[in-house]
This record gives structure tokens, C-alpha cells and sequence, in this order.
């Protein structure tokens, strides 16, 4: 039997179409704040802002440099008094904000993250970075949700500090939350024991960020001013310098919804940035890539003849003394406690800040 010769339907004939590809959604936008300040802070800030450009040549958001001002809470001038630093910074699209110290001043300096946030936009999401820091990868790839805050996990059990016979964490972190209106027990990491201090919700303050500069500044601050002035009896025995902010911080997440986030504070802690502390503990602890960012960004002239004027930096990366830090750890073997680290290398006389 002969086959029909009857035209196929259009419908039959027509090549499936092509499933299209899922726009990847487009990087947020927002602003990035540090502090910027006379002596090593400044050199800091330039160091940081210039990985930022290294690393993310696209970013789009504002860098803000928040710069106390010479007042009452000072008895020296805090302002950046190195013109080659300010030009710099400016060179690379920084922008330089003076903001007053109203709260917190030269008896409590860490106070100056909390009032910085008074000079960022209001209603802009922001990230903050403690100036020792460097920018070492995508930031675009970080997860960020700014309606759920969170701050660094790259911490030890620095706070509080329990006294024999004095409250336990339960008690010290609970009249905390109780004190603020908070529900404590929501807070909790119910994975560690009771009594062990991972259970409690407690952040390095070397970044954090929010949907809103002024709504997050202003509760960090009435928290941060209310437990120096108004601490509930269990914190009697409780040293609070320097680690007010620390104590203050996971309240105020707590308050906006936010808690721990692992997806980012992995990545801001391990991956994408370096919270170093002092350029001779990166040499002796982080990863041969991070170096290699570090050396990168310093090589430029323009660059490097303004940073070299900070001995740490001049002796440390550009003298190449961090290499001979590098070669005393082994980094598959570090010590647990970070003491430890700073003890080694201050006998050998490169404990430079």
C-alpha cells in the first residue's frame, strides 16, 4: 500500500521551541561603610578600598569613609591628618563623611562603628567592614538578604567571662534579652549544650550589614549606650571594653529578624573577604591565594608609596618580612587559640600594628 502524500500539519511539523534560559538575577546594590581615622586606621581604610577595586572593578554601591570629628569626646583629633592617604581614597571613589561623636568618643573608640552609621543614605542597604580587612573575592556571589541581618561567625569566647560562683550564660545573656524585650530563646543554638558559650548568639562585629543605615544605627546605639549606663545586675562583674559592641550586636539582629547565616557569614568570613586583624597573623594563617591578593593590590606605585609610610605594611608585605612569618605555621596544623599565633610571632619580633 502506497503512503499518503498528504502534507503534514504545521503543528506537526514545527521544531519545539528552546526553553529559555532563566535570567540570572541582577547583583544588588549597595553601600559600603568603614571608619577612617588618624593612625593605622587610615592606612587600613586605603588598603581595603584598593582590594575592593582589585577585586571588584564592577562594583556599584558607594564607599563611604565615616571620619570622626575633633569634639569634646576627643582628647585628640581623630580626623585622617595624611593628605596623601585622603588623596588616594578619593582617587579610587571613596567618599570621605564627617560624622560627630555623640555617645561614645576616646574612652570607647569601637563606639565609633555604631555612630558612623549616621552618614550613610537612609533607606540603603549597607554592608560595614572593620578597616582591617581586604576584599578578596566576588562580593557579587555573596547571598546577601538585607532584611535579615547577621554579623561575623569568626569569633572566640571572648564575652562573657565567668566568674566562679557568679551567673552563667544562661543568666547573662538571658537578662540581656529580657532587658531589651527580646524572646531569648529563639536565639539559641540548641545543637551545643547548655551552658557552652557556641549555644549563645554571639558575632564578631568586623562586619554587618542591613536594609537601612538609620533604623540599624539608631537601635545599635540606644542598646550599646543603655547596657554602658544601664546594665542589668548579671553583667555586674563583666568587663565591657572593648567588647561592648559585641555584647550590643546579636541583641540588635535579634530585634530585626536576623540570627545566623551561615550561607554568608561563610563566605564574607572565608571566601570573599579577610578579616586579618594584624597583616602578620594573614601571613601566618591564610590561605597562599589571599597573599597573592594582598601583594597584588599593594604592588601599584601610586599606591604603594602612600601605604609604605605605615611601618606593618612597608616591613610586613612590601619588605617581604610576612613570608618569613608564613614559613613558622604549619596552616594544615594552626594552633586553636589565636593567642597562641600572636605569642609566636611576637618572640619573633614581627608583631607589627
Amino acid at each position: 500500500m502506497a503512503k499518503s502524500t498528504k502534507p503534514k500539519s504545521a503543528k506537526a511539523t514545527a521544531k519545539p521551541k528552546k526553553a529559555k534560559a532563566a535570567k540570572k538575577p541582577a547583583p544588588q546594590t549597595f553601600n559600603i561603610l568603614m571608619v577612617g581615622q588618624g593612625g593605622r586606621l587610615q592606612f587600613e581604610a586605603l588598603l581595603l578600598v584598593a582590594s575592593l577595586r582589585q577585586t571588584n572593578p564592577n562594583f556599584k554601591g558607594r564607599v563611604i569613609i565615616a571620619e570622626p570629628q575633633m569634639n569634646h569626646r576627643w582628647d585628640n583629633d581623630p580626623r585622617m591628618a595624611n593628605t596623601d592617604v585622603r588623596e588616594a581614597l578619593e582617587r579610587l571613589g571613596a567618599e570621605i563623611r564627617p560624622f560627630e561623636n555623640q555617645v561614645f568618643g576616646c574612652g570607647y573608640p569601637y563606639g565609633n562603628k555604631i555612630e558612623a552609621l549616621q552618614v550613610m543614605p537612609e533607606g540603603e542597604p549597607f554592608l560595614f567592614l572593620d578597616t582591617d580587612t581586604i576584599i578578596t573575592g566576588d562580593l557579587s556571589k555573596v547571598p546577601f538578604d538585607f532584611d535579615r541581618p547577621t554579623a561575623s561567625m569568626k569569633r572566640e569566647n571572648t564575652w562573657p567571662q565567668l566568674e566562679l560562683y557568679g551567673p552563667g550564660y544562661n543568666q547573662i545573656w538571658g537578662s540581656l534579652y529580657t532587658k531589651f524585650g527580646l524572646d531569648f530563646e529563639s536565639s539559641l543554638d540548641t545543637s551545643y549544650p547548655d551552658e557552652y558559650w557556641r549555644r549563645y548568639m554571639y558575632f564578631n562585629a568586623g562586619f554587618f550589614y542591613f536594609r537601612c543605615p538609620k533604623e540599624f544605627g539608631e537601635r545599635f546605639l540606644e542598646y550599646a549606650r543603655l547596657i554602658r549606663d544601664e546594665p542589668p545586675e548579671e553583667l555586674i562583674c563583666q568587663e565591657m571594653k572593648p567588647w561592648l559592641d559585641q555584647v550590643a550586636l546579636p541583641l540588635v539582629i535579634q530585634s530585626f529578624g536576623g540570627g545566623r547565616v551561615p550561607e554568608v557569614s561563610d563566605m564574607l568570613d572565608n571566601v570573599v573577604t579577610c578579616h586579618y586583624r594584624v597583616l602578620s597573623l594573614l601571613y601566618a594563617r591564610e590561605t597562599d591565594e589571599t597573599v597573592k591578593v594582598l601583594e597584588e593590590v599593594v604592588a601599584p606605585n601610586k599606591i604603594k608609596k602612600v601605604l609604605k609610610q605605615y611601618e606593618p605594611i612597608r616591613r610586613i608585605v612590601l619588605q617581604g618580612k610576612g613570608h618569613k612569618v608564613r614559613e613558622m605555621f604549619d596552616r594544615e596544623n594552626l594552633p586553636r587559640r589565636e593567642q597562641a599565633l600572636r605569642n609566636q610571632i611576637k618572640r619573633a619580633k614581627l608583631w607589627l600594628r
